[in-house]
């Protein structure tokens, strides 16, 4: 790992290299902008309400429940994954980023990225977790992928491009942000369990994790 300073956008916070591409932002948001991350999903998770994705052809639920916003959500169920316009139960269009999270995108990736269009809002309780995977449903592959997390510590696991290949496991933090992009944008990546009780950033145990992503070209 690679500690160096990130002095663009105005920003002076710690930026870890954990391989070409893949850049950890330790405590990227103070505790107040935590809370008002944490009342912005409430407000999108009324309008949008939490689902249960479940697995292409068996039907297996995701332990993980998920909700979007932004102009296209990530769905899955037994027809595949995908982007759509609408939530799967509601039909309804999601709602829009917050600015919050337009400012992040903006603050942490290039221009030629364009704007984000989706923000996938994960909730993990205490025994949920997310297997070895890739970010790889979008069209354009080229826009960086940006993490944060909000509420219990969890231990993540990240790779190289093929799932066999060697991985390292770290803590993420309450406020910490993680990018993909670059060579590793597409990385194999999960999370392997929760720390219920390391946060009381939630009214209850459990972990937020908002993804955003440009989807089109």
């Amino acid at each position: 790992m690679m500690n160096v300073s990130h002095p663009q956008n105005g920003f002076t916070n710690t930026l870890i290299e954990l391989a070409p591409g893949i850049d950890l932002y330790p405590q990227f948001f103070e505790l107040q902008a935590q809370k008002t991350l944490v009342d912005l999903v409430r407000d999108i998770v009324r309008q949008a309400p939490l689902f249960q994705p479940t697995m292409p052809k068996t039907g297996k639920a995701f332990s993980v429940k998920m909700s979007n916003c932004g102009s296209l959500g990530w769905v899955a169920d037994k027809t595949g994954y995908r982007y759509q316009a609408n939530h799967p139960t509601t039909a309804k269009p999601w709602p829009p980023i917050p600015q919050m999270l337009d400012d992040v995108w903006t603050k942490l990736t290039s221009n030629e990225a364009g704007k984000a269009q989706a923000c996938l809002i994960n909730y993990y309780d205490p025994s949920a977790k997310m297997g070895l995977h890739q970010d790889r449903d979008e069209q354009n592959l080229q826009a960086p992928v940006v993490s944060i997390s909000l509420g219990d510590d969890c231990r993540f696991r990240i790779g190289g491009l093929t799932r066999s290949g060697p991985t390292q496991s770290l803590t993420l933090h309450s406020g910490d942000v993680l990018v993909l992009g670059g060579e590793n944008r597409l990385a194999f990546h999960g999370v392997e369990r929760i720390y219920p009780g390391t946060s009381t950033l939630l009214s209850a145990p459990g972990r937020i994790n908002l993804t955003l992503r440009r989807v089109t070209g």
